[in-house]
């Protein structure tokens, strides 16, 4: 599926998937690549229940350069917490409760999904 696409291209097919399998869990979506800074953006927004949820998706053809989750370093988590702050502030909704999940897209033909739930920063 993944065959000789550029990394944009994998992380927008890898976001895709992401917002299906979300989807077919419960997640209502409500935005995608929300951009805050030029380092903050936030892959996918979505409802679960009554928490809002900031997910990051790291897609990957194989793990020649290790798997998905290890690329989500405690930076790119804060730069992400941040970002859903500023997010929370400009939606008119009043949520009591938010978390960060990461998702994981790894392999190219059937690729394997993978849910990391109220990722915490280190």
């Amino acid at each position: 599926m993944f065959r000789f696409l550029n990394n944009k291209v994998i992380g927008n097919s890898g976001e895709d998937m992401a917002c299906q399998f979300l989807q077919k869990q419960g997640y209502k979506i409500l935005e995608r690549n929300f951009r805050y800074s030029r380092l903050a953006e936030i892959d996918i927004i979505a409802k679960d229940k009554d928490t809002l949820v900031f997910v990051e998706v790291k897609t990957r053809t194989n793990e020649n350069c290790g798997h998905p989750f290890e690329a989500v370093n405690n930076k790119k988590l804060e730069h992400i917490f941040k970002a859903g702050l500023a997010y929370m502030q400009v939606t008119d909704e009043d949520y009591k409760k938010f978390r960060i999940d990461i998702i994981s897209v790894l392999g190219q033909d059937n690729p394997k999904i993978e849910h990391l739930k109220d990722v915490s920063l280190n």
